[in-house]
């Protein structure tokens, strides 16, 4: 579970006790036997502390059982866990966008310190479960899932990095 800024607690998959890339028939079995055993009804112990775990457990099963939430949510941990400098925390409002070919692929990118650009192309937004559709003036970006998001961006030329924050249905001006 990811919680407060730059920081991992337990993940999802720790919680049901799966791997990372742990199938659905793994992570539906793990969960069903989680489930099973930290039911309040059935334990005897605290009722806070039975519940919480619980809450856990259907929460993780919850994003884990979902392909697009899953994604969502593999990008955000894969970004926590980045190593290096992050340079700037910002809004993907605060990148431009270029539009290049016959195909409109977009690129977003925004200005380093030391004078390259931290960037990323439509393509592999749509890998990290991001989608970016032209609307006139704009640039609509919708994300799978409903909570924030983010993407870390290393520089082209230096070591920085930025990590760029994503909220659903934000629009960019061309």
């Amino acid at each position: 579970m990811l919680l407060g800024e730059n920081c991992v607690h337990e993940t999802y998959y720790e919680i049901l006790s799966v791997k990372e890339d742990a199938s659905y028939e793994e992570i539906r079995n793990s969960y069903r036997s989680a489930i099973l055993h930290s039911h309040p009804d059935k334990l005897n112990s605290s009722r806070c502390s039975s519940d919480e775990k619980f809450l856990k457990i259907q929460k993780a099963w919850e994003i884990l059982s979902d392909a697009e939430l899953r994604v969502v949510y593999d990008n955000d941990l894969r970004s926590s866990r980045q190593d290096g400098i992050t340079a700037d925390e910002i809004s993907i409002e605060d990148m431009s966008v270029e539009i290049t070919g016959e195909v409109e692929m977009m690129e977003l990118y925004y200005q380093c310190r030391c004078g390259d650009y931290f960037s990323v192309d439509s393509t592999e937004l749509e890998t990290m479960g991001f989608v970016l559709l032209r609307d006139g003036d704009f640039v609509q970006v919708r994300r799978l899932g409903a909570f924030v998001a983010s993407v870390v961006l290393p520089c082209g030329s230096c070591s920085l990095k930025t990590r760029v924050l994503v909220n659903s249905d934000m629009r960019v001006p061309l």
